[in-house]
């Protein structure tokens, strides 16, 4: 019986936490991370601001969580892409293109991801996220090397680089003076898809028809 409860109060706590979290997206998304606060974040999950301070004492280890939260949920959003394609190469431009297709569609909390002025702990945050990134398009990378697909490269040296080149790139669009549209977010993803793989190497109209492609999929499973 012990057991037991000590089962529910672990899955009650693990609830709530993931609930603070969730509140904290919703409230990033609406406003960036400046609207991430413990008193409405509190009111958004429906429970009290010290119940908030007991799971996450100051607002940047909230800020930090919802990082690192968002990040999982991206990179794994990343790696179904590349998982559901029918080859290594159409794999890295699934995930390219998925990466760069679900960060214009949340546009707030993708710009508090990785642009918003930030305290030092949330920019360690969000350097996690990029290495976390980067290593799974090196890996992805290496694979479409592998397979003949690629020419030779340094993946561990190009993966940061395109990585950084891909939230530069997303910078501008994602700006809170941008006004965000549908037909232009799918213009721009298909044109940073298309640069990154002209810049790993892949001969043009072979990367065309990769953008297509990855579009099309990205479409069928949104």
């Amino acid at each position: 019986m012990a057991y037991r409860r000590t089962e529910r109060v672990i899955r009650r706590q693990t609830e709530r936490h993931d609930a603070i979290v969730a509140a904290a997206g919703r409230a990033a998304s609406e406003g960036g991370m400046a609207a991430v606060q413990i008193a409405p974040v509190a009111e958004r999950a429906g429970i009290a601001a010290g119940t908030v301070y007991r799971y996450f004492p100051s607002k940047t280890e909230l800020v930090a969580a919802l990082v690192a939260s968002a990040a999982e949920r991206e990179i794994a959003a990343v790696q179904r892409a590349a998982d559901a394609a029918p080859g290594p190469l159409s794999a890295l431009s699934a995930a390219i293109a998925t990466f760069a297709s679900r960060a214009l569609r949340d546009r707030k909390l993708t710009w508090a991801m990785i642009a918003e002025p930030a305290d030092a702990e949330t920019d360690a945050a969000r350097l996690a996220y990029r290495q976390a990134l980067a290593g799974e398009f090196e890996t992805l990378i290496k694979a479409a090397i592998a397979g003949g697909h690629m020419p030779e490269i340094d993946a561990a040296l190009v993966a940061p680089a395109l990585i950084g080149a891909l939230l530069e790139g997303l910078a501008g669009p994602l700006s809170p003076d941008v006004a965000g549209d549908a037909a232009k977010a799918r213009d721009t993803a298909q044109t940073l898809t298309l640069f990154a793989l002209r810049g790993l190497g892949v001969v043009d109209a072979r990367a065309r028809g990769l953008v297509v492609q990855a579009t099309a999929a990205g479409e069928a499973t949104r």
